[in-house]
């Protein structure tokens, strides 16, 4: 039988009831991870937990706001309590959305950058109180390649800019642990969110795409959410021991 690399490990993954979260949490939970699965809808959450239990997988369901520093904790306290430690942290909830700069209002920007930041600072101050003390564990921050190349909404790209410097910063804290921090930028993949991208349904429609395209090439192909999924496994398992304060772009060369 084959050996599953995450045999025994618990993992949380944020925005994981569709999309590459939802990718991310089976591909764990069939490689032995025992898998948090949390966001904001009860329906699309239930759904997910109940496909990785019908494959023999471990998996729970937590609705919870990454905004929220309460439903953070909460979120934590439960993978202690159903699995007794937590190993592995994806923070993969966000807020695509395509607003010019001139019609970014306030409460519009504090929104996305509460979700798209704040939610994966606030994890992660809160996952190093269980991985400091044992001096172990995997932080995973999903980005995009918006974090270089800022060709989508202006508060979305510089969430993504930030993600990309925060990685860094949070790896260079933990220097002299057995915690490594690390990042994912994917490309274009083929998600709900990305499908409205294309088709301008996204918040602020397709006008920054017209300017934007003057500066960014997108050739394809496009990526499948396990396209990142198997990036964010090469980090959390023992292949990626060795590698810190990186932000790995899987875009099909798209963005070189």
């Amino acid at each position: 039988m084959e050996a599953k690399m995450l045999e025994g490990k618990t993992a949380i993954i944020t925005g994981a009831s569709y999309g590459m979260g939802q990718t991310m949490a089976e591909l764990f939970a069939e490689e032995g991870a025992n898998v948090v699965l949390t966001a904001r809808g009860q329906e699309k959450l239930d759904e997910s937990v109940k496909k990785i239990r019908e494959k023999g997988g471990n998996a729970v369901g937590v609705v919870a706001d990454v905004c929220s520093t309460e439903d953070t904790r909460r979120v934590i306290d439960t993978a202690l309590k159903e699995f007794g430690d937590l190993d592995i942290l994806i923070n993969n909830a966000g807020i695509g959305e395509q607003k010019m700069i001139d019609e970014t209002d306030d409460d519009w920007m504090r929104f996305v950058m509460d979700t798209n930041l704040g939610g994966p600072m606030r994890y992660i101050r809160e996952a190093l109180k269980v991985f400091l003390p044992k001096d172990d564990g995997v932080i995973i921050n999903i980005s995009s390649v918006n974090g270089t190349r800022p060709f989508c909404g202006a508060a979305y790209t510089s969430t993504k800019g930030a993600l990309n410097t925060l990685t860094k910063n949070v790896a260079m804290r933990l220097v002299d642990t057995n915690i490594r921090c690390n990042a994912v930028a994917p490309g274009a993949t083929v998600t709900p969110a990305h499908l409205a991208n294309k088709a301008g349904e996204q918040p602020g429609g397709a006008k920054m795409l017209e300017y934007s395209g003057h500066y960014v090439y997108f050739p394809g192909p496009e990526c499948d959410p396990m396209d990142q999924a198997y990036a964010c496994l090469y980090l959390a398992s023992k292949m990626g021991k060795a590698v810190r304060g990186q932000v790995i772009q899987v875009c099909n060369g798209a963005f070189l």
